[in-house]
């Protein structure tokens, strides 16, 4: 039997819970993969990349910080990745590599589906404007929210964002030193890397809303802190990313193989193993 060859690109990466994920898929259709996490800091991922090719990867998915760099790289791309700028699934083709992006339909299908959540005109403020960040704002403006506010700590970069959005009537972006004087949302997507990169992000509590939602879309330790405020700031739901991890990585699958895995039994061990972001 063949043994396909797929991993995962990131940097930093040995946290990442994709092997297993993709492990457990792949038990449950009966494929036999070999999948592993690679460590790629930006200026090498283009010949890592290259050297995974070479030696018969088939597929791969792509975290931070180089869900940006992928899409350059990729030889063609969906709509999606397209319109997201930012790829985190490629797949190996004879013309190249095809890329993805399943992060916007994933985090779709976690809160509405797992959580069973109404996405439609909450004021959403999203924090970050990188390539998670990105997939996240063009997946919650299809699924129906109303005004977004973009705020970066690089603030041309959420202006980039905006502005290759294209809805001026919907999408804004304003300084992160005005973040008291925003008012109130309904949804806050945490997007950035602070937590990833352990900083502390230190948000007024006037940002959420009664019966908010709030949202990190890194798991585990990564997303304590936000988690934390949350709550402190009584949100209505704080959630991480661990549903959006595990529906982007079905998504990923189906891709590659066909055949789209079940879901929940995989999240629900692994949440059981990270019962301190259990909110629901």
């Amino acid at each position: 039997m063949t043994i396909a060859n797929y991993a995962v690109f990131g940097h930093p990466i040995s946290h990442s819970l994709s092997p297993r994920i993709h492990a457990a898929f792949g038990k449950q259709a009966g494929i036999a993969l070999n999948y592993v996490a690679i460590d790629a800091p930006t200026d090498t991922f283009a010949a890592v990349l290259a050297r995974f090719a070479d030696a018969g990867g088939r597929g791969a998915n792509v975290t931070l910080p180089l869900k940006q760099e992928a899409f350059r790289l990729s030889a063609s791309a969906s709509d999606f990745a397209q319109r997201a700028g930012a790829v985190n699934t490629l797949t190996r083709l004879d013309a190249g590599w095809r890329g993805d992006n399943t992060d916007g339909a994933g985090l779709i299908r976690d809160l509405t589906g797992r959580h069973g959540l109404d996405l439609r005109e909450r004021r959403t403020l999203l924090l970050g404007a990188g390539g998670a960040a990105r997939a996240a704002a063009h997946a919650l403006l299809d699924a129906g929210i109303g005004e977004l506010v973009i705020v970066n700590r690089s603030p041309e970069r959420a202006d980039a964002l905006a502005d290759a959005i294209g809805l001026p009537k919907r999408v804004h972006t304003r300084y992160w030193n005005d973040l008291a004087n925003l008012g109130s949302f309904d949804l806050v997507v945490n997007a950035t890397s602070a937590g990833v990169a352990r900083e502390t992000l230190h948000l007024p509590f006037a940002l959420v809303a009664p019966r908010a939602l709030c949202y990190d879309l890194s798991y585990g330790a990564a997303a304590f802190g936000f988690i934390a405020w949350a709550r402190a700031a009584g949100a209505g739901k704080a959630l991480d990313g661990l549903g959006l991890l595990v529906e982007q990585a079905a998504e990923s699958f189906s891709i590659w193989h066909g055949t789209r895995p079940e879901t929940d039994p995989v999240h629900d061990l692994l949440r059981a193993e990270l019962p301190l972001l259990a909110t629901d």
